[in-house]
């Protein structure tokens, strides 16, 4: 069993969605799970998803919409100022404006195109394009 529940959630979802699947489940769920699927449901990636409770830490229900080419978490989790974004933008997504950076922020987990506009930095959670 894996220690980062992050990592295997994203891999889940990379997994499903090379299958071609429309649904997957993601266990167990946390908050921080939650707060990136909020994210990638902001942008269009996810169509939507559902806690479901089943005495066991709980467990996300993921309507997966056919856009994700590739996603992860990035390990270890960099810290990163407003003007480093592009350094990881070019590590981690494939073009410019293309996919997008997941965020932990004082304001919560947002992309990095909302901490850039805000002018936040964070701690580098996950990327998806």
């Amino acid at each position: 069993m894996s220690v980062d529940t992050l990592s295997n959630a994203m891999t889940t979802i990379k997994n499903a969605e090379m299958a071609g699947e429309n649904k997957c489940e993601i266990k167990p769920a946390s908050k921080l799970i939650g707060n990136v699927l909020r994210v990638l449901m902001d942008h269009g990636y996810i169509k939507g998803f559902e806690y479901v409770e089943d005495h066991r830490g709980g467990k996300f229900i993921v309507e997966l919409a056919g856009r994700i080419n590739d996603c992860g978490a990035v390990r270890p989790r960099f810290s990163v100022k407003v003007v480093e974004y592009e350094k990881y933008e070019k590590r981690y997504l494939p073009a410019r404006d293309f996919g997008i950076l997941v965020v932990s922020t004082t304001e919560g987990v947002i992309s990095q195109i909302e901490a850039r506009q805000r002018r936040l930095g964070g701690v580098l959670l996950a990327y998806v394009y």
